[in-house]
């Protein structure tokens, strides 16, 4: 696996395990998403998450509505975290078509929406990986092969359009492609130089993370060098270190 790596990697933001978050991050990468006790345990070990830890946060997860717990002590993820998982997997595998020039476009055309319905639509749009032109106006490339959600067309029209800017300075002006690239490249950095466990398991979290945000834009309206491919078989080959399927 080949990394372009920079002499001094850059600083990325990485957040802390907890028992919780090693217990997702498990369970979000493993199909189907369902482990009995005793696997959990010797997947997490690793991590420094005792048994005890282990199963305290298993209890509260389950009483949160994260996991369903089945008579033989098996967890799994509850229908809101598959509905991540799903958004997970097509981070990592994006599924694509050929680009010849269209832009598909969504207009909101609802009013009197309260700041939280307003929130959780924008958070929606970005999940597609749309960008917002200006308010109520949302587009990107038409190169994903994904729909867009029935509850969604109700109040958005769909459309096709060829905007008159040039493509490739369109995209630059809708996502920070520079910011993203450097972060990726960033995040194998890093990936290449921690061999401990814990370290690379909160990496390649971080790594998640960020590629939920990649654009998947066509090759042509990328810039030279986008990381984005190599970041997803990075993740792809530390899934198979840890004997889990990638996706």
């Amino acid at each position: 696996m080949r990394m372009n790596v920079s002499a001094e990697p850059a600083d990325v933001d990485l957040r802390p395990l907890s028992a919780r978050s090693v217990v997702l991050s498990v369970l979000l990468g493993t199909h189907p998403p369902q482990l009995p006790v005793k696997d959990l345990i010797r997947l997490v070990e690793p991590f420094g998450v005792g048994g005890s830890a282990l199963r305290a946060a298993l209890s509260r997860m389950t009483a949160a509505g994260d996991l369903r717990r089945t008579d033989d002590a098996v967890y799994g993820l509850s229908d809101r975290l598959l509905a991540r998982q799903r958004r997970q997997d097509e981070a990592v595998r994006p599924r694509t078509r050929a680009w010849h020039g269209d832009w598909e476009m969504l207009i909101i055309t609802t009013t009197g929406r309260g700041p939280a319905q307003r929130a959780d639509l924008r958070t929606r749009l970005t999940s597609l990986r749309l960008a917002e032109l200006r308010e109520g106006v949302w587009l990107r490339p038409a190169n994903l092969a994904r729909p867009v959600p029935d509850d969604v067309l109700e109040i958005a029209e769909p459309c096709t359009a060829r905007p008159s800017r040039p493509a490739p300075e369109l995209a630059a002006h809708l996502w920070p492609l520079t910011t993203w690239a450097t972060t990726a490249r960033a995040l194998l950095a890093h990936a290449a130089e921690s061999p401990r466990p814990p370290d690379r398991f909160t990496l390649f979290a971080a790594a998640v993370r960020h590629l939920l945000t990649d654009p998947v834009l066509p090759p042509e309206l990328l810039p030279a060098d986008w990381p984005g491919d190599e970041l997803r078989t990075a993740y792809a080959a530390y899934r198979a270190e840890l004997g889990e399927p990638a996706g």
